[in-house]
């Protein structure tokens, strides 16, 4: 259960950075509003699978998952560069999220 938890912290991170984003510098108010719920629960669900997770391995998954999905986001709605390099190394970022969850006891 608690890595479920942490990948919801992970999704809830790429809410935030892409609210940060469309809220174009807390500009507008819905979008603002949307980055702080998203903030809130994100570290909310990350110190409830931190209880039962290694504080480490759940802050680079929960990293991992944030950075990944927010460059997918970036290449799908804003067109952001999507290269061979930046695919590749997404693809590394995915693979050390991926082999620390199978090193994992938990």
């Amino acid at each position: 259960m608690a890595w479920l938890i942490l990948i919801l912290a992970g999704l809830f991170e790429v809410g935030f950075t892409t609210c940060l984003k469309l809220s174009d510098n807390f500009r507008h108010p819905g979008w603002a509003t949307g980055f702080l719920i998203c903030a809130i629960a994100s570290f909310y669900c990350l110190n409830k699978a931190a209880q039962s997770i290694p504080l480490g391995t759940a802050y680079a998954v929960w990293t991992g998952i944030g950075a990944a999905g927010t460059v997918v986001v970036g290449m799908v709605f804003f067109r952001e560069p999507n290269d061979f390099w930046r695919l590749f190394f997404i693809t590394l970022l995915i693979g050390s999220v991926v082999g620390l969850k199978a090193v994992s006891a938990n």
